[in-house]
């Protein structure tokens, strides 16, 4: 897969791309990643790349002709253009399902604001989707565009040493993820759920099922509006409600 990142801070990225998982998937060649400056498709003398916003007000905002040049010439002739994701505040939130989504896309080309935002000629007419990581505003695309590949790389087949690792992972599921221990078994008086330890496979993965369910109902309820529930899992779930109700009495 390939993450072309039009940035004015391309320094940025060379700390997350060389450590931990990102550095493994591009050694292991399932993942590139192009940080293109797109301030050198500026024309003039200065290399500019923003302006005053007509009709005046605080701040500065992009200029559409670098950010048009720098995707038309990433793209080249391709017949077929990658989706180009604008980081913005006013985007999409990103969940798990999205990042699902955006890992189907053999290249993905991620956009990086600064400043008051972005002339809307570039939203209108060059964007195809705008994502945001959360409702607060950032000094800059370049974290949320780290957040978006994070959450993409790692559900690419290989990058992680154990698929089921991306698999459970809390929202992968609809769920939060279930608790997890490891060694010793005791430590200072605290001890390990005794079926962890029974080697009984099945046992061990209801326990995982209801804590995850216990775990998502306790901190996150609004995801079990959306979840995939067996009849079983309602069962507990109305359990726990029954438990919760007759200690508030």
């Amino acid at each position: 897969m390939r993450f072309d990142v039009l940035t004015l801070f391309p320094e940025m990225f060379e700390g997350f791309l060389s450590s931990s998982i990102m550095k493994r998937a591009i050694d292991r060649g399932l993942v590139e990643a192009h940080i293109v400056n797109f301030r050198k498709y500026s024309t003039d003398k200065h290399r500019t790349v923003d302006d005053m916003p007509y009709g005046g007000g605080g701040g500065m905002v992009l200029k559409p002709e670098p950010l048009f040049r720098a995707v038309e010439d990433l793209v080249g002739g391709e017949t077929e253009r990658p989706p180009v994701v604008l980081m913005s505040p006013q985007g999409t939130t990103l969940t798990q399902q999205k990042a699902e989504q955006l890992a189907k896309h053999p290249r993905i080309i991620l956009m990086c604001g600064h400043y008051e935002g972005f002339d809307e000629r570039v939203r209108q007419h060059l964007v195809d989707e705008e994502i945001s990581i959360g409702d607060y505003v950032l000094t800059g695309g370049e974290l949320p565009a780290m957040v978006v590949m994070d959450s993409v790389i790692r559900l690419i087949p290989g990058v992680l040493g154990n698929q089921t690792s991306a698999e459970d992972d809390s929202f992968a599921t609809g769920l939060l993820e279930y608790p997890q221990y490891t060694r010793p078994a005791e430590f200072r008086g605290m001890k390990v759920p005794d079926v962890l330890l029974s080697g009984h496979h099945q046992q061990i993965e209801e326990w995982r099922r209801k804590e995850s369910l216990r775990r998502t109902w306790e901190r996150r309820p609004d995801l079990l509006k959306t979840a995939s529930l067996t009849p079983k899992d309602r069962a507990f779930l109305q359990e726990l409600e029954k438990q919760a109700r007759g200690l508030d009495r």
